[in-house]
């Protein structure tokens, strides 16, 4: 066989292979192997964190959608398939992502390194008393951990030890520092919001909310949980008439004016309550489970946080 015949044969081998990368979207992979590692985060609050703290040092995957609700949220199967494919999965745990917890277990069983933040971040359980008393000890363990950032720091910490030792190929020394400056950022986060709430006076650090979610920052920063219209810690449980009169009572007693509910979800609940005890209640949204588009405002954690902490002095010190 001739040169000239060997080389167009290996020109048109060449261009059917580069054409096969190309239909496929692989010409990287195809080329040289595209072995960058990948973290699969569940809830979007902790994929900022997570993208914090891993840089570039590897794809960050977030599966939530802004604005979703983690308690009901779900997977297709493209999704499912990324968790068992990830060198690591970060999750909340404590039973917050109630339909996409399976996938997890089977991911871990198939030998996927999983971290669940929120069970590493000494939870607490709900605070189910009236006038803010202590939690239930027997009671279910609160997973919005996130409220505090003091604990927020802890598990950001913890994250970067998970990817340092199960993702490959990263730089250790660049997570090390990706961690240390936002651990920075979450310190100044701490020492801002206590200014903030050290305007409000002590008659008024009270909160009811339509479920319960603020339990984090009410221990953290001294404040009393009333109660929640939804006296849970999942949005996908419902009031009955005499939660409704009960927390109504709570709130005459306590001289409560002012509901706190979340953003991601209609306040329907919080309206029925306006309605139970009056017509001035305020009723005050709040970006608490879950992050916005970016520049609709909470489009990462530390924004979240500082927007919750103004709307929440500016609603308890109004008149």
């Amino acid at each position: 066989m001739s040169v000239r015949v060997r080389t167009a044969r290996a020109r048109a081998l060449l261009l059917t292979l580069v054409s096969f990368c190309v239909l496929a979207g692989t010409v990287t992979a195809c080329a040289g192997g595209d072995d960058r590692a990948r973290v699969v985060v569940t809830t979007n609050i902790l994929g900022d964190i997570t993208r914090e703290i891993v840089g570039e040092e590897a794809d960050v995957s977030v599966l939530m959608k802004p604005n979703a609700d983690p308690h009901s949220f779900g997977l297709s199967a493209v999704q499912a398939a990324e968790l068992e494919n990830a060198d690591l999965v970060v999750y909340n745990g404590l039973g917050l992502e109630e339909n996409v917890l399976r996938h997890v277990a089977a991911a871990r069983e198939s030998g996927v390194a999983t971290f669940a933040a929120g069970e590493a971040a000494d939870p607490l359980t709900f605070h189910t008393g009236d006038e803010g008393g202590p939690a239930d000890e027997a009671g279910e363990p609160d997973p919005h951990f996130w409220t505090d950032p003091g604990r927020v720091r802890e598990a950001a910490g913890l994250i970067a030890d998970q990817v340092v030792e199960h993702v490959g190929g990263v730089s250790e020394k660049a997570v090390r520092n990706n961690a240390e400056r936002y651990d920075g950022q979450l310190a100044d986060l701490t020492t801002w919001m206590e200014k903030s709430f050290a305007a409000i006076p002590e008659d008024r650090r009270a909160l009811v909310t339509n479920h319960h979610v603020f339990g984090y920052l009410a221990d953290r920063f001294g404040f009393r949980v009333i109660g929640a219209v939804i006296p849970s810690g999942t949005t996908l449980a419902s009031p009955s008439s005499s939660d409704l009169r009960s927390l109504t009572r709570a709130m005459e007693g306590a001289g409560v004016r002012t509901v706190f509910a979340d953003s991601s979800r209609p306040t329907r609940l919080a309206e029925v309550l306006r309605q139970e005890v009056g017509g001035d209640v305020d009723v005050v949204a709040l970006y608490s489970e879950s992050l916005t588009e970016k520049g609709k405002g909470a489009g990462t954690y530390l924004e979240m946080m500082r927007a919750n902490t103004s709307a929440m002095a500016d609603g308890l010190t109004g008149d």
